[in-house]
């Protein structure tokens, strides 16, 4: 296997392949689900009845409603669609009460790629961390560089942020702070060799290179 090359900036801008990234908000999201193309969605009024319907989220994140045209909502939380699909009504009914039920979703998931036994994309159930995510993924294979192991954490729709894990120091007891909970969509790639140098931002279409399905 050929080793991977990258760089690292370690400049408070970040910057790849000598060009400055723009600068990009990448703390932890609020933990409530966020609508996504595919989802299906139940609304309910309980007081005009006749508009209770169950609509799909397209796949350019609109959901077409009835007696009120197209509204997105893919990004947005239950609550934050309430106020959206309020805001649609406002015309049709007066300060209208509704529910939403979210009756189908995409499943969080995570992805492992790399040296392990079972490469993949597995459900992220409950609380799981780095070391926990290779062991579903049937643990380090013989040529593993489990010291070097890379979390790939999208930081917006263009960007995903890359962070070097020392899982060997994580597994020997000497580090057990440095072994980081998964978010819904992260991947790890376990590479072979030693990784020279490493970038702090790649783009999405960069992800190929490490995860093959």
């Amino acid at each position: 296997m050929v080793a991977l090359l990258l760089t690292w900036s370690s400049s408070a801008t970040p910057q790849v392949d000598g060009q400055t990234i723009p600068q990009m908000d990448v703390r932890h999201r609020d933990g409530r689900y966020r609508l996504c193309a595919s989802d299906v969605i139940a609304l309910t009024f309980p007081m005009t009845p006749e508009f209770n319907q169950t609509v799909n989220i397209e796949p350019d994140g609109f959901a077409s409603l009835a007696g009120a045209g197209n509204v997105h909502l893919e990004g947005l939380t239950i609550n934050e669609s309430v106020v959206s699909i309020r805001t649609a009504y406002a015309s049709v009914l007066h300060d209208p009460i509704i529910t939403i039920e979210l009756k189908d979703f995409n499943k969080p998931y995570f992805i492992v790629g790399g040296e392990v036994n079972h490469p993949g994309k597995y459900d992220l159930r409950g609380q799981t961390r780095a070391t926990q995510a290779i062991a579903i993924a049937g643990g380090f294979n013989d040529s593993s560089k489990h010291s070097q192991v890379l979390l790939f954490r999208q930081a917006d729709n263009d960007w995903y942020e890359v962070t070097p894990l020392n899982l060997k120091r994580v597994l020997q007891g000497h580090a057990v702070n440095e072994d980081p909970e998964l978010r819904a969509g992260d991947m790890l790639y376990v590479p072979q060799n030693t990784i020279s140098k490493i970038k702090k931002f790649i783009p999405s279409s960069a992800i190929g290179s490490y995860y093959q399905p």
